[in-house]
């Protein structure tokens, strides 16, 4: 299997004279040179995610000049994003990330096309926005949008280029059904939800994420113009904590069926919907009226980072870390048989917690809906 493949695209109109002063160091690249360039302009690529992997390759295609960018994220600035999502600034949080992304690309290049989907990609839309645009550049950061992504550019023949980041090491590969293998010749079924880290409970070293993105949009950019030679069946794989950079092949499965775009996978990054394993923030409200009148005992427990405790909590909660209960054990110092209810930011960290203390013996256990953004979205009250 080759993985030197023709242009994706047409060349578009001719540049001008501001463009080609823009982009002569690309003109000077006899891999890209006049028609590359006009190639990279007539393109429309599609990025999931505006956030760590998205940032640089928002970025990067802007200043490339592909013609059309879309931007496909439902998600809101937030500080801690700031960290390593460096399309966004100060002045950004709580904007629409797809609108932040807008504003930060039209400042590199006005020259580019910025549409922006602020949705979420479901298997209602993805086959129609995919169909809107000549390759897709994964940056999500859940396993269900993965597949969701991998599975629709399958059926709709798109190439996918995709990346992955954890703590100080990514993974980065290009994906394109009927000319090399997709996400699932690599990674068949998604793990379970509570077997991996999930988006806020690893970290990940800023730096990583421009490193990967890069790569990404590099990747995005030869596809477009031919140039060079693609991850196409090629997985690579770095480590910036050790410096160390490796390389897998990747082939097609040949007895691998053609897998209509599902979101049947849990996503591990969204809130599951209500079940009776779970407790509303008015439900929660009352039971702390009730154990502050001394009528009910239970334990309520935050398994978000201390620093995220130590920052805004709800009143009269007590902080065990998942990150610790995957590896120290159980500190908690409660009865068996007590009610034990446990949140997290949004949902899915307390749901891993939960599994990890039933096991443990702790039979009555509860997760918050929605977590501690619900509690705030409903009471107001910030819990500093």
């Amino acid at each position: 299997m080759t993985t030197t493949l023709q242009p994706l695209v047409r060349p578009g109109p001719p540049l001008d004279p501001d463009e080609v002063e823009r982009y002569s160091r690309h003109l000077l690249l006899p891999e890209i040179g006049i028609m590359g360039q006009r190639r990279l302009k007539n393109a429309r690529v599609l990025v999931i995610g505006a956030g760590g992997l998205g940032s640089p390759v928002l970025l990067y295609l802007a200043a490339a000049g592909v013609g059309t960018i879309g931007v496909v994220d439902d998600d809101r600035v937030e500080p801690s994003n700031l960290q390593r999502q460096i399309v966004h600034g100060v002045e950004d949080i709580w904007r629409l990330k797809v609108d932040s992304a807008r504003d930060s690309l039209a400042s590199i290049n006005p020259l580019v096309h910025v549409e922006t989907h602020p949705i979420r990609l479901t298997v209602d839309n993805a086959i129609a926005l995919f169909g809107q645009y000549d390759l897709v550049i994964d940056g999500a950061d859940n396993f269900a949008t993965r597949y969701l992504v991998s599975d629709t550019a399958a059926v709709t023949g798109k190439p996918c280029v995709w990346g992955s980041i954890l703590r100080f090491g990514a993974q980065v590969s290009v994906f394109w059904s009927g000319h090399g293998p997709t996400y699932r010749d690599l990674y068949p079924d998604a793990p379970p939800p509570e077997s991996a880290p999930s988006c806020g409970e690893a970290g990940v070293l800023g730096m990583l994420c421009g490193v990967a993105g890069s790569m990404m949009a590099a990747e995005a950019v030869k596809l477009i113009t031919g140039a060079g030679r693609s991850l196409l069946g090629r997985l690579s794989i770095f480590d910036l904590a050790d410096a160390t950079w490796r390389e897998l092949t990747v082939l097609p499965d040949p007895a691998r069926r053609l897998v209509a775009p599902s979101d049947g996978q849990e996503d591990s990054c969204v809130v599951a919907p209500h079940d009776p394993d779970e407790i509303s923030v008015p439900e929660l409200c009352e039971a702390l009226h009730d154990r502050s009148a001394g009528s009910r005992s239970f334990a309520l427990i935050d398994v978000r980072e201390p620093y995220e405790h130590a920052s805004a909590r709800i009143p009269g909660s007590l902080s065990e870390p998942l990150s610790r209960l995957r590896t120290a054990g159980i500190a908690l110092d409660t009865p068996r048989e007590r009610l034990l209810v446990v949140y997290c930011k949004v949902g899915p960290r307390a749901r891993a917690a939960a599994e990890i203390l039933r096991a443990a013996g702790h039979p009555d256990v509860r997760v918050l809906t929605g977590g501690f953004d619900e509690w705030q979205a409903r009471t107001g009250d910030p819990s500093v």
